[in-house]
């Protein structure tokens, strides 16, 4: 309640002779939170990233930088760094996740890859942290130091970790080998918004120069929603021919791009149980286990198509036969 209040102050500041509503508008995984400030005649967004735990810096970055390839993304239009307030336009109440169904998901994907591509199409070294070695492999060592040790309670053996160690610097040197590109880094259902134009596109201060792939990975290995492997082989298709046509650096054999995909879905997968399983034995953030079986499906499916990822799938054996039963309520 007390940042809450801070931030009444700081918006009496900027608008004196306006009355406003505050209402929380999102939170995320992170210690940032949104609230939506109604007026009488528009509504803004103030995001509260306390400065102890977020930079609103990169985001500010990124926003500009996105924003000047003509996506949707919103503007900044007031920023308190000491506090830790930015005020932003509003692109709505309505994410991808709540709007998508069989009938608008071609339409609604097709304009995220379309915004996709043209923030591809505008990358340039240097801009943005890279997504190099380090960082992919920090976010694979969250399985097993937060997956498999603190939510299974497992402890592999030496072989067993000689072997996922393996299975690592394999999924590392195809994800580095990897044309680069901006990458968004959770651009997924959660993270666009059903706006004019499509998507609205928001969470993307952790954006880096990485891998060509990994979006992709993020929007068609949504962990919030399942498709079709049909349907999403034709997204995926339909895009690869648009950034082919567009002159971005995808593999000019499908199949090729389509193993690049594969492998970047695994090590954002990975990357993905570790954070899941951190946020509720660290933060006591439960919401995320649902979203546990769909996030090792896909992992699993990956590494039955590829022979090099089969010491990772007899691991996931192992470990499914130690799943916790536990009755969580949501």
């Amino acid at each position: 309640m007390k940042r809450q209040q801070q931030i009444k102050t700081w918006l009496h500041s900027k608008f004196p002779d306006s009355l406003f509503d505050i209402s929380p508008a999102s939170a995320d995984a992170s210690f940032r939170r949104y609230f939506r400030a109604t007026f009488v005649d528009r509504t803004l967004i103030v995001m509260d990233a306390p400065p102890q735990h977020e930079d609103c810096c990169s985001f500010i970055h990124v926003a500009q930088l996105f924003g000047a390839t003509g996506v949707h993304v919103p503007q900044v239009l007031a920023q308190d760094l000491e506090q830790g307030f930015l005020l932003l336009t509003d692109l709505g109440s309505t994410t991808y996740l709540q709007a998508l169904n069989a009938s608008n998901a071609h339409e609604l994907y097709g304009a995220a890859t379309d915004a996709l591509i043209t923030i591809q199409l505008a990358s340039r070294e240097f801009e943005l942290p890279p997504y190099d070695k380090a960082l992919l492999m920090r976010e694979m060592y969250l399985f097993p130091e937060w997956y498999v040790a603190k939510h299974l309670q497992v402890m592999l053996d030496e072989k067993q970790n000689a072997a996922l160690e393996t299975v690592f610097q394999r999924i590392l040197q195809n994800n580095l080998a990897q044309p680069r590109v901006f990458v968004h880094r959770d651009y997924h259902s959660r993270n666009l918004m059903v706006s004019t134009p499509n998507p609205g596109i928001l969470d993307f201060q952790d954006a880096a120069y990485g891998p060509i792939t990994y979006d992709l990975a993020s929007l068609f290995k949504d962990a919030y929603i399942r498709w079709e492997e049909a349907e999403v082989l034709d997204w995926l298709i339909r895009y690869w021919e648009k950034a082919r046509k567009s002159g971005l650096p995808v593999h000019s054999d499908f199949s090729d791009f389509f193993r690049d995909y594969e492998w970047m879905g695994v090590q954002r997968h990975l990357k993905v149980l570790g954070i899941f399983a951190r946020l509720y034995h660290r933060d006591g953030k439960d919401g995320y286990l649902k979203d546990l079986p769909l996030v090792m499906d896909y992992l699993r499916r990956a590494c039955e198509r590829y022979v090099d990822l089969k010491p990772l799938l007899h691991i996931l054996d192992i470990l499914e036969k130690k799943q916790p039963v536990v009755g969580y309520t949501f």
